[in-house]
C-alpha cells in the first residue's frame, strides 16, 4: 500500500506543474505562428482598404477631368410605372452643367432614389455640352428666338450691369453659361423640360462676328461698319471681339 501511494503522488503533482507553466505562458506562444497569422489579417485589412480610397480618389478625378463644373438642380418629378401587383415609383431629375465660360449642357435620368437620378442626370449633362460665344463674356451677341413643342423662349443680349432676367429653369442655365447679362422672356409653356430644350435652341443659333466673317470671307470691321457707325468704333469694336 505504501509503494502505490509513493507512486501515485508524482502522477497528480504533474499535472499541477503543467497548469501553472500554462498560465505563465503567453497565449500565442503555444500556437507556432499565430501572431503571425493575426498580423498578417491586420496588414491585409489595412491595405485593403487604403487601394479602395486611392481608387475612389482617382475615378473621382477622372470623371471631373480637372475642371470645376457648375451644376444645377432644375427640377425633380416622382414617376410611377404599373407593373403586375400594383405601382413602382421612382424619380425623374433634370440638371443643368456648366462650366460658367461659354460651355453648358443639360441632362435628365431616372432612378428609384433621388442621388442616384441626379447622379445619372449630371453624367447626361456633361457628355452633352455645347459650346455658345459669349459677346465680351458676359452677354449674346444678338437676339434669338427657341422653340420646342409648346415651350418658346425670347433671348435679347443686354448691356453691362442688367443682371439675368429670367425666370425658372432659364435663369439656370444661364448662370451655369457664365452669362451676367441677358433679357428672356417664355411665352409658352411653363414645362421645364421645353424650356430647357427651347432656350438650347435659341442658343444653339448664336453666332459671333468672328465666325460670320471667316465665312464670308471679309473682316471684322468691315461687318460692324455696315450699320452706320464710323470706321474707327468699327475696328475697336472687332479689336474687342476674342471669339
Amino acid at each position: 500500500m505504501a509503494d502505490e501511494t509513493n507512486m501515485a503522488a508524482p502522477a497528480t503533482e504533474a499535472p499541477a506543474e503543467n497548469t501553472e507553466r500554462e498560465a505563465r505562458a503567453p497565449r500565442g506562444g503555444n500556437r507556432p505562428g499565430g501572431g503571425n497569422r493575426s498580423g498578417g489579417n491586420d496588414r491585409d485589412r489595412g491595405g485593403g482598404r487604403g487601394r479602395n480610397d486611392r481608387d475612389k480618389r482617382g475615378r473621382g478625378g477622372d470623371d471631373d477631368g480637372g475642371e470645376e463644373l457648375i451644376e444645377k438642380l432644375v427640377h425633380i418629378n416622382r414617376v410611377s410605372k404599373t407593373v403586375k401587383g400594383g405601382k413602382r415609383f421612382g424619380f425623374a431629375a433634370l440638371v443643368v452643367v456648366g462650366d460658367g465660360k461659354g460651355r453648358v449642357g443639360f441632362g435628365h435620368g431616372k432612378a428609384r432614389e433621388v442621388p442616384e437620378a441626379i447622379t445619372k442626370a449630371t453624367a447626361a449633362a456633361k457628355k452633352k455640352m455645347v459650346r455658345v460665344s459669349l459677346k465680351e463674356g458676359r452677354t449674346l451677341h444678338h437676339d434669338g428666338k427657341g422653340r420646342f413643342g409648346a415651350g418658346k423662349v425670347n433671348l435679347r443680349s443686354a448691356p453691362a450691369g442688367t443682371g439675368i432676367i429670367a425666370g425658372g429653369p432659364m435663369r439656370a442655365v444661364f448662370e451655369s453659361l457664365g452669362v451676367h447679362d441677358v433679357v428672356t422672356k417664355s411665352v409658352g409653356s411653363s414645362n421645364p423640360y421645353n424650356m430647357i430644350r427651347a432656350t438650347f435652341d435659341a442658343l444653339t443659333e448664336q453666332t459671333s462676328p468672328k465666325s460670320v466673317a471667316q465665312r464670308r470671307g471679309k473682316k471684322i470691321a468691315d461687318l460692324l461698319g455696315r450699320g452706320g457707325a464710323a470706321p474707327a468704333e468699327a475696328q475697336a469694336a472687332a479689336d474687342s471681339i476674342t471669339e
